[in-house]
């Protein structure tokens, strides 16, 4: 709706009245105009992005290392290793990208399930990539780096492929680095991390103990 200009309100009078009992004056306070916008004047909503909102509260069974299903995405049902919780509260994860293809990435802890499953990650340092690394990107976070890796996308894919962000393939390739000297020493864990979870018929995940 277009901006009404604005009414000019009129100042009350004072008047002299005759008579004893009168009061010997009166105030008259102008009408109020009969005039009113057709249509609703729309107001800011205040935004809830601010710099003094309490920081996101991380699940307990999410610690440094744990290894996570997603649940949501074009990597739903593949389980990455958690690395660190991001100042939005997004969770920083990595497949490795050499095991199950998933890149380092952001997710929301709402649409991972956490895994009694950890792998040592104290050798891997991730404290310089925060929000800030990932913005501009594109909409998705793993798209931007797959391609170096993965070489996706046929000759009718032109349109469709994403230029990797030479940053993100070097970040990749670093902490993928101490991720799978780590994981390659325990077969069991290696194929863990490349399955998929699925559900077959009869199977809850409300009664199973991840």
């Amino acid at each position: 709706a277009k901006a009404e200009a604005a009414v000019p309100v009129k100042a009350p009078i004072t008047k002299k009245i005759g008579g004893e009992k009168n009061g010997g004056e009166r105030t008259i306070y102008p009408k109020t105009p009969a005039y009113y916008p057709t249509d609703d004047v729309s107001k800011p909503v205040p935004s809830r992005k601010n710099a003094n909102r309490k920081p996101t509260k991380l699940r307990q069974s999410i610690t440094p290392g744990t290894i996570l299903i997603l649940l949501a995405g074009r990597h739903r049902g593949r389980r990455v290793v958690f690395l660190k919780q991001m100042p939005s509260g997004l969770l920083l994860v990595t497949g490795p990208f050499k095991f199950n293809g998933v890149p380092m990435k952001r997710v929301d802890q709402a649409y991972v399930i956490a895994t009694s499953t950890t792998v040592d990650v104290a050798g891997v340092d991730v404290s310089q990539y925060d929000d800030a690394f990932f913005a501009g990107m594109g909409s998705n976070d793993d798209e931007a780096a797959e391609g170096a890796e993965a070489g996706e996308g046929g000759e009718g894919d032109e349109a469709k492929k994403h230029t990797p962000v030479a940053a993100r393939v070097e970040a990749q390739k670093t902490v993928d680095a101490s991720l799978v000297a780590a994981i390659s020493a325990d077969a069991e864990l290696k194929a863990y991390l490349r399955s998929s979870f699925t559900l077959s018929k009869g199977q809850f995940p409300h009664e199973m103990k991840f």
